[in-house]
């Protein structure tokens, strides 16, 4: 199975900058809304978290941008399990064209499971840890994404 599509959107206006580029900003926004549509496959919704008093934290985010992104593009999210534990599930997303395996954007994210009574890390229920485990299943033969475990620095 290939990596779960979580988002697609045309670029809109205000998301170009003087450029005519997509904004940085914007990549992120992008992902930010993927990260939403995953939460709602495994059952994550806004009801579920009001219900439930459990949310989603992002703990840390690396984002690099690969080609250029212009106004009125339509792309879309790819989304695949990197790692979980009890509390946590490590995101890859990659920003593509519609039918392009060529990523325009990679992004990692690493996501903590919060009670938000505390707020306090706290483990996932077994229905999401179900749903999780079953994806994981599901994106086992995936190859591990290119921009993964980067490190932003100056070369020796």
């Amino acid at each position: 199975m290939p990596a779960l599509t979580t988002y697609k959107t045309p670029i809109l206006a205000d998301w170009v900058d003087y450029n005519g580029h997509l904004r940085d900003a914007f990549y992120l926004l992008i992902f930010s809304y993927a990260t939403d549509a995953f939460m709602d496959h495994l059952g994550m919704d806004s009801d579920n978290r009001e219900a439930s008093g459990n949310s989603l934290f992002t703990l840390e985010t690396h984002l690099n941008y690969l080609h250029e992104v212009k106004l009125g593009e339509a792309v879309e999210v790819r989304t695949q399990v990197v790692g979980h534990d009890r509390k946590r599930v490590h995101l890859y997303h990659s920003l593509h064209r519609p039918g392009s395996d060529d990523a325009l954007a990679a992004n990692e994210q690493m996501l903590l499971h919060v009670d938000l009574a505390g707020p306090r890390s706290a483990p996932f229920s077994e229905p999401v840890l179900n749903v999780l485990l079953g994806l994981v299943e599901t994106q086992k033969d995936l190859p591990t994404p290119t921009y993964i475990g980067r490190v932003i620095a100056l070369p020796a």
